[in-house]
């Protein structure tokens, strides 16, 4: 059984949150935008890298 884009997001922001921890609105916006198609997961992770990676 495949288990739904929502469902998988939904999941993922509840292991954050059990940790006591909230997503930032940015992060949030990424995931609407993944869930509407806009983007894909890995445009995700380059705008995510782009922003956290440390330059060398």
């Amino acid at each position: 059984m495949l288990v739904s884009s929502d469902k998988k997001w939904d999941y993922a922001l509840g292991m954050i949150k059990v940790d006591g921890l909230e997503p930032s609105p940015e992060f949030k916006e990424l995931i609407d935008k993944e869930k509407r198609g806009e983007m894909t997961t890995e445009d995700m992770r380059r705008v995510l890298d782009k922003k956290y990676k440390m330059k060398e």
